[in-house]
C-alpha cells in the first residue's frame, strides 16, 4: 500500500474514534424522523415532506462533519505536535495532504451510506416511492461534501481551525447565493459592489449547481449530461483546491 493509502486508513481510523460522528449521525437519523412527524401534520405533501427533509438532513449533517472534521486534519497533527515526527519521516508533504482528504473522504461516504439506509428505510416503512431522482440528489450532495472538504482542508493548511471554521462556513454560504447576489449587484450603482459580486461569484463555487433536492423529493428527473456536469464542476473544483492545499503546505516551516 502507498503513503497515501497509509495516511488515508489512518485518518480514517482517527475519524472513526472521533465520537463526533456517531453523534451526528444519530442527530440525522432523528432529523428523518422529525420529518416524518411533520409530514404526519401536512395533508397534501406528506411524501415531498418525508422526502424532502431527509434529503436535507443528509445534506446537513454531511457538510457540518465535512467542516468540522476537515479543519481539525492538519491542525490536530500541528497541535499534538505529532507532524514533526509525521515531516521527519520520508514522505511528501503532498502525499501527507491527499492522505488526508482521502481518509475523510473515506469517512464522509461510509457516514453518508449509513444514513442514505436510515432514510431509504424511512422512506420504505411509510410507503413513499423511493424514486431514481433521491438517488441523484444524495450523488450532487457527496459531490457537495467533498467540495466542502476540499475547501476546510484548504484552510486549515495555513489558518487556525477556528478561522478555517468561519471562512469554510462563509464559502459555503455564499456558494448557494452566489447568483442571487450577482442578481442584486446587478441593479446596484455601485461600481465597487458589483466588481466585488464578480470577484465572488467566479472564485466561489457554485453550489446550488450541486442542488436538486427540491426536484428529488417530488420525482423529477435530471437529465444525465447535467448530472455528469455538475458532478465533473464540482471534483474539479475540489481538485484545484487540493492542488492549492499541497502548495501552501509545501511552503509551511515545521
Amino acid at each position: 500500500m502507498g503513503a497515501i493509502g497509509v495516511i488515508a486508513l489512518n485518518a480514517f481510523r482517527e475519524s472513526l474514534r472521533d465520537k463526533i460522528l456517531y453523534n451526528l449521525v444519530l442527530f440525522a437519523g432523528l432529523l428523518i424522523g422529525l420529518s416524518v412527524l411533520l409530514a404526519d401534520l401536512t395533508i397534501t405533501e406528506h411524501h415531498k415532506m418525508i422526502a424532502d427533509m431527509g434529503l436535507a438532513a443528509i445534506n446537513l449533517i454531511g457538510v457540518i462533519i465535512a467542516i468540522f472534521i476537515g479543519i481539525s486534519l492538519v491542525n490536530k497533527e500541528i497541535e499534538r505536535r505529532t507532524i514533526y515526527t509525521i515531516m521527519a519521516r520520508p514522505i511528501s508533504r503532498t502525499f501527507f495532504i491527499l492522505g488526508k482528504y482521502c481518509g475523510l473522504v473515506l469517512t464522509l461516504f461510509v457516514n453518508l451510506s449509513i444514513m442514505l439506509a436510515v432514510f431509504l428505510v424511512t422512506l420504505w416503512l411509510y410507503h413513499v416511492p423511493i424514486a431514481l431522482s433521491l438517488f441523484q440528489a444524495v450523488q450532487l450532495i457527496f459531490v457537495e461534501i467533498l467540495v466542502v472538504t476540499a475547501i476546510a482542508l484548504f484552510f486549515s493548511t495555513f489558518s487556525s481551525s477556528t478561522l478555517s471554521a468561519i471562512l469554510t462556513l462563509g464559502i459555503y454560504v455564499i456558494g448557494h447565493l452566489t447568483a442571487d447576489l450577482r442578481s442584486i449587484a446587478a441593479n446596484s450603482e455601485s461600481g465597487v459592489m458589483k466588481t466585488m459580486v464578480d470577484v465572488l461569484y467566479y472564485l466561489c463555487p457554485n453550489l446550488e449547481m450541486l442542488n436538486i433536492k427540491g426536484q428529488a423529493a417530488v420525482g423529477i428527473l435530471v437529465a444525465p449530461e447535467y448530472l455528469m456536469l455538475a458532478s465533473l464542476y464540482g471534483m474539479v473544483y475540489a481538485g484545484v483546491l487540493l492542488s492549492g492545499a499541497c502548495l501552501v503546505f509545501q511552503q509551511r516551516d515545521f
